[in-house]
């Protein structure tokens, strides 16, 4: 039996190289364009009554899930945009709960979200794959934990982000037995 930690963190925390390489860069957003399809792969062929399963005890349902990649992966693209066109900005933080609590993320046909992750996703990686070093290494402050993230470091972020959500719907679905990998 998993314990709430592994169901939380499916492929553990993100954990940012102490030197972030081309290489890096290279694989994560390979991550980055291909979580559309992988995401819209495993997710398109779930009932309602799938999706509006809880993907942990307590925790969001699969439906909830999908609209929340959507929405932070939304916040991901302008963050990167902000960094790259202002100097070291302070970003706006969002409640990621409040937010997977509005009746679109509760109600709402996951087609939608599938179609803007995708569409987000197009858009990050072509700029993404444009950036040089200079870019990469610029910035922005999360208000949070007032703390200066990279745009490098950003990309390795959502990259785990994608992998980690990903994993969370596919342990749900083994859990309940509609699926086996």
């Amino acid at each position: 039996m998993e314990n709430l930690e592994s169901q939380k963190y499916p492929v553990g925390h993100f954990v940012c190289p102490d030197v972030i390489t081309s290489k890096h860069i290279e694989n994560w957003i390979g991550v980055l364009d291909k979580f559309p399809k992988r995401l819209n792969g495993i997710v398109q062929p779930l009932t309602d009554f799938q999706l509006d399963t809880e993907y942990r005890p307590n925790g969001w349902t699969i439906r909830q899930l999908v609209h929340h990649i959507a929405d932070s992966h939304h916040h991901s693209y302008t963050r990167f945009k902000w960094s790259l066109t202002e100097d070291n900005p302070v970003i706006k933080a969002y409640d990621q709960n409040a937010w997977s609590n509005l009746e679109d993320a509760i109600k709402a046909p996951v087609s939608m979200s599938l179609m803007h992750i995708e569409a987000v996703h197009k858009r990050m990686v072509y700029l993404l794959k444009s950036l040089n070093e200079q870019d990469l290494n610029k910035s922005f402050i999360h208000p949070e934990s007032n703390r200066t993230i990279t745009v490098k470091e950003n990309i390795g972020n959502y990259a785990w982000h994608s992998s980690h959500h990903y994993a969370h719907i596919v342990k749900a679905l083994e859990r309940k037995g509609w699926i086996t990998l």
